[in-house]
């Protein structure tokens, strides 16, 4: 509905009438691309919930088993591996703060000199990787002393989960290299760019706390 004002002029005559359009209203809509990967991480969730299950169920019925398995596990290397993984976490949120200012590269940001988010996430990809390796090495080592996958039900569960576990943190490094890769294409770094690397930190913090979760589930609950 348009709204109509005279325009009276010195004498008292009107001298013109004119036509203001009334402000257009603006929705602000969540964007799709974070809301479709919340309800995803959503169905992650009980992907894993599942695995968790299996653990509870089997040293339920297998307490002798759980207890005999657990003595393999070398305690103080998953701690340290688990403390990069989490710190890789920081990392990644580190760049999703220089990401929202829209600087990928390290420079001048309000004043002062400040790391950008390529630089940033660099990190987060050698710390995640620094972690599958670590998880590597302690399937080899466990294999060495006499567990394999199919030795029993609780090494079964053991490889299986955090075998899911580490194909995730996988798939996050190699969205960490696509948005690196993006970052660099890119002449103008702008929202499109800073909200993929948002929706890719709302993954990583994802398999971060899920491995927290098996961390303590496996490496601690005796």
């Amino acid at each position: 509905m348009h709204k109509t004002r005279s325009v009276i002029g010195h004498n008292g005559t009107v001298t013109s009438t004119v036509t203001h359009a009334p402000a257009a209203k603006t929705v602000k809509r969540p964007d799709p691309v974070s809301v479709g990967t919340i309800v995803w991480l959503g169905s992650e969730v009980m992907f894993f919930a599942g695995l968790f299950a299996i653990y509870f169920t089997l040293r339920s019925t297998s307490p002798e088993l759980w207890a005999a398995r657990t003595e393999l596990l070398n305690i103080p290397f998953a701690t340290v591996n688990t403390l990069i993984l989490v710190a890789s976490s920081f990392t990644c949120q580190m760049g999703v703060f220089a990401a929202e200012r829209f600087q990928p590269y390290s420079g001048m940001s309000e004043g002062r000199k400040r790391m950008g988010m390529v630089p940033w996430f660099w990190i987060t990809f050698a710390l995640g990787a620094v972690f599958v390796a670590g998880q590597v090495w302690e399937y080899t080592t466990l294999v060495v002393e006499g567990m394999p996958i199919q030795a029993d039900s609780y090494a079964s569960a053991f490889y299986i989960t955090t075998g899911f576990h580490a194909l995730h943190v996988t798939g996050g490094l190699i969205a960490f290299l696509l948005v690196i890769g993006r970052a660099y294409a890119v002449k103008n770094f702008r929202h499109k760019e800073a909200t993929t690397a948002i929706v890719v930190s709302y993954y990583w913090h994802f398999v971060d706390v899920v491995w927290i979760v098996l961390f303590l589930v496996i490496y601690f609950l005796k």
